[in-house]
């Protein structure tokens, strides 16, 4: 089974092909193991917002959603409130899928 990282550096308010890589995530996880990682302004529909439910309808996909720790602190979003089916990750969670042989892709 082929694994996939995506990692999500923009938010929807300001690229709206974020939704797109998000339903990519989502196809993605039908045939294989998907993380969405979301990083820089990527973590800001991590905090309960309209854009958060898409966040948790892809957890309920089977698509695993990780929000960088160091950006969610240079926003001020407290990781103890993430919305439903996020969590808080360090970025060495992406150097470890990584060496497990992930297929990573950057937006």
């Amino acid at each position: 089974m082929t694994r996939f990282m995506l990692i999500a550096s923009c938010d929807p308010f300001e690229a709206s092909d974020v939704l797109d890589y998000y339903d990519l995530a989502a196809a993605l996880a039908r045939t294989g193991g998907v993380t969405l990682f979301l990083v820089q302004n990527g973590v800001l529909p991590a905090r309960p917002s309209v854009w958060s439910a898409r966040l948790t309808a892809l957890d309920a996909a089977g698509v695993r959603v990780l929000a960088d720790e160091f950006s969610l602190r240079e926003r001020g979003i407290d990781a103890g409130r993430l919305a439903p089916g996020v969590a808080a990750a360090p970025l060495e969670a992406v150097v470890e899928h990584l060496a497990e042989g992930c297929k990573v892709l950057w937006h």
